[in-house]
């Protein structure tokens, strides 16, 4: 089971390494849509959680290399 574990850890680090730009680009757009639909009424929270979630992916981007 850990063998499975750091197999899919390893795929992670290695999409991110790959695909890290789209994938923050993607969190964007999910950020930006959450935010309209909810009428700017959680802005601080929702960006706050996009540029955590953007920076995981960097920084497993970094692992990869």
């Amino acid at each position: 089971m850990f063998e499975a574990l750091k197999n899919l850890k390893e795929k992670a680090e290695e999409i991110a390494g790959t695909h890290g730009e789209t994938i923050s680009g993607g969190l964007k757009k999910a950020g930006d849509f959450i935010d309209d639909k909810t009428d700017g009424k959680y802005s601080d929270k929702i960006d706050s959680g996009v540029d955590k979630a953007q920076e995981l992916i960097e920084r497993m981007g970094d692992k990869s290399d």
